[in-house]
């Protein structure tokens, strides 16, 4: 029988469009739900949560891209977490969660793209262990609400989608702000069945 999944809101914020040269100024990991292969069990988002700060990895930033977190790159220079620790204090948080659970964990974002490679990449170069969701246990969130109204990916924005889909929550580009609001998008997409 196949292991129950665990679904994991990620969100990121980094001072870049890429990893490598630039870096990843902080990301938040929520538990939204657990599915066992037959339903889905929301989880209280708020309940199981991770958030960390990073030191940066390069010289270079774009300003804009810093701009949007609010974090002050000094101070993450300073007092930020060095990526190794951080990592693998998130894979190790996982690991438990897991245990706790009987599941595996499944990473999911809105847009999957951007939190998915800047995370993957800082499991894979940082993580003594790699990535705890493997190479493709992830799921897009502007996808799934494709799939479920039906509409191209280009009309599956927040602004499209029906308000009750949407999370009450501010958008604050705090992390782990951000990944309990999306949580609660997923929560909601995952029990939406669009009229027919």
């Amino acid at each position: 029988m196949a292991k129950a999944e665990f679904y994991v809101s990620a969100d990121v914020e980094a001072d870049g469009p890429v990893p490598g040269p630039f870096s990843m100024s902080s990301f938040g990991l929520a538990v939204a739900g657990v599915h066992d292969g037959a339903a889905f069990t929301a989880c209280d988002p708020g309940e199981r949560t991770f958030y960390a700060e990073l030191k940066p990895i390069s010289d270079a930033f774009d300003p804009e891209a810093l701009a949007v977190s609010g974090l002050d790159r000094g101070r993450l220079a300073r007092e930020g977490q060095e990526p190794a620790r951080a990592m693998n204090a998130a894979a190790a948080w996982l690991a438990g969660v897991a245990d706790e659970l009987g599941a595996v964990p499944v990473f999911v974002a809105y847009p999957l793209g951007y939190d998915w490679m800047w995370t993957y990449w800082y499991f894979m170069r940082f993580a003594d262990a790699g990535s705890p969701f493997g190479h493709s246990r992830c799921m897009d969130l502007k996808t799934l609400y494709a799939a479920k109204a039906a509409v191209p990916l280009r009309r599956a924005t927040k602004r499209s989608m029906p308000p009750g889909l949407l999370s009450s929550r501010p958008h604050t580009h705090n992390a782990l702000d951000d990944a309990i609001e999306q949580a609660e998008l997923f929560q909601n997409l995952m029990r939406w069945e669009p009229d027919a």
